[in-house]
């Protein structure tokens, strides 16, 4: 009986031992590698203070300028912005009043908002309808239609600036807030159908089908069906409409009235004539810049919302 279990200890110890090289490998295996380690210790709180560090040195020009416009001009001549904080008493408002005082800033931003508003709108309808349109629709000639569109992508702007402003100019409206507005409408159409014919066409076919056969036409089927679903593409295109309309400086150069430019070309013709009057400058280019800032952050969901999906599809 002795025998016996002794060899079946000797024949268990063999066994282990046979199976230990097996077990550790399959262990090692198990473990992550050095660079699954660090990306996942990088993930953690290292990671969100180095995006938090990007956050701040991004926004540290806005934080600039904003104090910047809270201090008076023989202060923003004599020191740098940061030393609002040694003397934070000295933080006036009368910068702001001045701004409204200035009727050529004040008829500048009436003057953007006049121009970027119906520049957004039509790009947004008008792409959509043709999005729908070159995703869903039959007609002859549709892929070589759609081939144009995305060619006229690659277009740059300066290109068209000479034979546009002869057209413009040769049907009156040249240095129009119509021409500018018809200008950036033109040149943001073949990035709107392309994005978002693309998304539309991603859109399953049963649902179109459901709803023909409820009845419904295409006009019904376009606003109840693809409008929703197509929600957040709708609305990454319409921030970068905004942000492109607004902050252009070289369409409204040429293209805008000279008695009412918007509020880009109006700073520049604030520093051009008046190279020292930081104190309107100053909170011009502020409300210049936060105003799409804001759009932005209160839309942020949707864009995060039309990129993610876009990534996806």
């Amino acid at each position: 009986m002795t025998t016996t279990d002794e060899a079946g200890t000797a024949g268990g110890g063999a066994a282990g031992r046979a199976a230990s090289p097996g077990t550790a490998a399959g262990a090692e295996r198990a473990r992550p590698s050095l660079a699954a380690r660090i990306a996942t210790r990088a993930g953690g709180g290292l990671m969100r203070v180095f995006l938090l560090l990007v956050a701040l040195f991004w926004l540290m020009p806005t934080v600039g300028l904003l104090l910047s416009s809270l201090r008076s001009p023989d202060e923003i001549a004599a020191s740098g912005w940061w030393k609002v904080f040694t003397a934070p008493t000295r933080i006036t408002f009368d910068n702001y009043q001045r701004l409204l005082d200035n009727s050529a800033i004040t008829d500048s931003l009436f003057s953007t908002v006049l121009i970027t508003v119906p520049s957004t709108l039509l790009v947004v309808v008008i792409g959509s309808f043709a999005g729908y349109a070159f995703a869903w629709m039959e007609f002859p000639g549709r892929d070589w239609w759609f081939l144009l569109v995305v060619g006229l992508l690659v277009v740059p702007v300066q290109v068209a600036l000479i034979p546009v402003s002869e057209l413009f100019g040769a049907i009156g409206i040249f240095e129009t807030t119509l021409g500018v507005i018809l200008f950036h409408t033109a040149f943001g159409l073949p990035f709107a159908i392309f994005l978002l014919r693309n998304f539309f066409a991603e859109i399953p076919r049963e649902l179109l089908e459901a709803a023909r056969l409820d009845g419904a036409g295409e006009i019904r089927l376009f606003t109840r069906v693809v409008m929703p679903l197509g929600g957040p593409a709708i609305a990454s295109l319409g921030i970068f409409q905004f942000l492109w309309v607004w902050n252009d400086m070289l369409v409204a150069l040429i293209f805008a009235d000279s008695d009412s430019p918007p509020i880009t070309v109006a700073l520049q013709q604030q520093v051009r004539q008046f190279g020292n009057n930081i104190d309107v400058l100053a909170p011009g280019a502020f409300v210049s810049m936060v105003i799409p800032l804001a759009v932005f952050f209160a839309f942020q969901r949707q864009f995060v919302s039309g990129v993610m999906a876009g990534a996806v599809k």
